[in-house]
């Protein structure tokens, strides 16, 4: 798995020559994009969330098209419509702004609940259907969305199962001092974003997507994995825990992660990693909960110290016998 860390190094660095000191953000991004999972992007306006989504699409030679979410868009405005040809007496498909390797749906929660049902089968099954008529997306694919987790006039709340449907939940935050003024510096003549270019193709990107599926993943990780789920299940804070499919999520992103990092085996410490971002978006917290100020990030947490990391040898036992 030597081969998804230099790709993830290569495409973190041209992403830091415009988003400046977010890292471990970044890497996060990487991951969904290795998992062609989706990821909402949760922050307060002007830390550069759409500058991030527009940025990964252009450092990867992929089609890319953009999503401004409003109250009065429409299902089809997302999707696509059948327009009727005069000439041979038929109905033609009309591929909507879906259909493109990377979409960045900007303000997702501007939009009414019937427009965000409309992304709810291209997230899942990466297809469309429109008058009865399955239409397959491009691969890769992936959804990039955008909230602003405080401003809630005239926004729509995501619902849950739309919420399943992300990977990942990240947020930038404020830059540090320093930060911010070598960003002043980059921006003086013009965005850094303009000069961005593509570092990685899409065979390359297609070839890492395979290999991280290959990465091992002990026994005993996995069992700390599912443990971890039942925890936000039983935990008497939580209204309604995770999900298998949060299962499935940690499993692939602690893949994915280990490759990025260099091995072919996950740690305990990647899944711990990985649990903030992967999990509290998918979980409910109670109205006592609630009523005590406690957020999801930090049950979660709580749920982390409490359970006991697995002990013992992580590597794939094949692997001395091949050396």
């Amino acid at each position: 798995m030597t081969s998804v860390q230099p790709f993830g190094e290569k495409l973190i660095v041209n992403l830091e020559n415009v988003i400046v000191g977010k890292r471990a953000t970044l890497e996060m991004i990487v991951v969904g994009l290795l998992c062609q999972g989706h990821v909402l992007i949760e922050d307060v306006p002007g830390v550069g969330k759409t500058v991030l989504a527009r940025s990964l699409a252009r450092s990867i030679g992929c089609s890319f098209n953009r999503l401004q979410f409003t109250p009065d868009m429409l299902p089809s405005d997302v999707t696509g419509v059948s327009i009727y040809n005069q000439s041979n007496k038929k109905f033609e498909f009309r591929q909507g702004p879906i259909f493109a390797q990377v979409v960045l749906v900007d303000e997702i929660n501007r939009a009414t609940p019937k427009t965000q049902a409309a992304l709810l089968e291209a997230m899942e099954e990466r297809q469309v259907t429109v008058d009865g008529v399955t239409h397959l997306l491009p691969r890769p694919f992936m959804v990039l969305a955008t909230q602003n987790p405080i401003e809630y006039e005239g926004t729509f709340p995501l619902p849950e199962a739309q919420l399943d449907r992300f990977l990942l939940r990240v947020r930038l935050g404020y830059p540090n001092l320093s930060d911010e003024i070598e960003i002043l510096e980059r921006q003086q003549l013009q965005h850094p974003i303009e000069t961005l270019k593509s570092v990685i193709a899409v065979d390359e990107l297609l070839a890492a997507i395979d290999a991280i599926k290959k990465i091992y993943v002990s026994s005993a990780v996995k069992r700390y994995v599912v443990e971890l789920i039942n925890r936000t299940r039983s935990n008497t804070d939580v209204y309604l825990g995770a999900s298998p499919r949060g299962s499935l999520s940690l499993f692939r992103t602690g893949q994915a992660l280990a490759a990025l990092s260099g091995r072919d085996f996950v740690l305990p410490d990647d899944i711990k990693r990985l649990a903030g971002s992967v999990l509290a978006h998918r979980i409910i917290v109670g109205p006592a909960a609630r009523l005590r100020e406690l957020s999801a990030e930090k049950i979660v947490q709580e749920i982390l110290s409490d359970l006991p990391v697995p002990g013992g040898d992580f590597e794939e036992p094949a692997r001395s016998k091949r050396q």
